[in-house]
């Protein structure tokens, strides 16, 4: 357990960090969404960019692997996404709820504990976990935000505009001009990659400082909400944290038959705290946030627990 707090306690510094420069007036209200607009428009597409330019395509291909971790999240995400809309939720804030009990947190706190657990023979299949959660799901996640914000009735109006979004939409062009570089055999210049690590490296800390910014605001509206906002956290959390590692393990062992090590791999990686991408897109898009913040927050505590949890009973 004091491995993984050593991890998961960076997070909570980082979120603190935002917090108290709100709560002082070092940052003001419009921070939390300039913030995240520098991630959304410059770090994460240079991450994304990053990561698809540098992908061994040839060790990456464990069809087992994929096959494991691919379906265990996008089960979670459309689940989720198809009971939120049997409510009034709108298909934006279903799909970004999908995010939140699927969007495992597998590139900031994954490499690092799968890197001490289980050595380098697990740095290929987290590899293979990030690309699926922050480059698929999170790009299948914006497409129905995209079709929900569209107000076009006409079916080809709609296309079209959907179409040109997506186009334009960075977190989208990114991953797939990134990955012209490995399937073209040409390698990304080195001053451009030294650009790249630079402003990669600042996604992830840059969206938990923003959280944390988010959190201290404190919306008026928030008691009125506080109830439901609390459901739908539970709800999500425990999709997260217990649904999703579940779903993996039975794939891993009973359908596909993976080895014992990528079973406990899989597992431990569908097993981790929802990570910051649902956040940036609630607030990128304008989304209620109130639910999300929570999810990363909650989440991220309780996996203190459960994933020290697994790795003692797994051992």
């Amino acid at each position: 357990m004091l491995s993984t707090l050593l991890i998961v306690l960076p997070i909570f510094a980082l979120v603190l960090a935002g917090w108290l420069a709100r709560r002082i007036g070092v940052l003001g209200p419009n921070a939390t969404t300039e913030l995240n607009r520098f991630v959304v428009y410059l770090a994460l597409p240079a991450l994304l960019f990053d990561i698809t330019s540098h992908a061994h395509w040839s060790d990456l291909w464990q069809p087992g692997f994929i096959a494991v971790f691919g379906i265990s999240t996008m089960l979670i995400f459309v689940v989720t996404v198809a009971v939120r809309l049997r409510g009034t939720r709108h298909l934006a804030d279903a799909a970004i709820d999908g995010l939140n009990a699927g969007y495992a947190n597998t590139a900031y706190m994954g490499f690092p504990i799968t890197l001490a657990v289980l050595g380098h023979e697990a740095l290929a299949p987290t590899t293979i976990a990030s690309i699926i959660t922050v480059c698929v799901i999170f790009g299948f996640a914006i497409i129905l935000i995209e079709v929900g914000l569209q107000s076009e009735a006409r079916t080809l109006h709609l296309i079209r505009k959907v179409g040109v979004s997506l186009a334009c939409n960075p977190l989208l062009v990114a991953p797939a001009l990134g990955a012209l570089f490995p399937i073209s055999g040409f390698d990304v210049p080195a001053p451009a990659e030294s650009f790249l690590k630079l402003l990669g490296g600042t996604a992830s800390p840059c969206a938990l400082v923003a959280l944390g910014l988010f959190l201290a605001a404190k919306p008026e509206t928030e008691a009125k909400t506080a109830p439901a906002v609390s459901n739908s956290t539970a709800l999500l959390v425990g999709a997260k944290l217990v649904l999703h590692p579940i779903i993996a393990w039975v794939l891993a062992s009973t359908v596909f038959d993976l080895t014992p090590t990528l079973t406990r791999t899989a597992v431990l990686l569908a097993a981790l705290p929802t990570g910051t991408g649902p956040f940036m897109l609630a607030e990128f898009y304008a989304r209620e946030a109130a639910v999300t913040s929570r999810v990363i927050l909650v989440s991220t505590i309780i996996s203190i627990l459960t994933v020290s949890a697994y790795l003692a009973v797994s051992a």
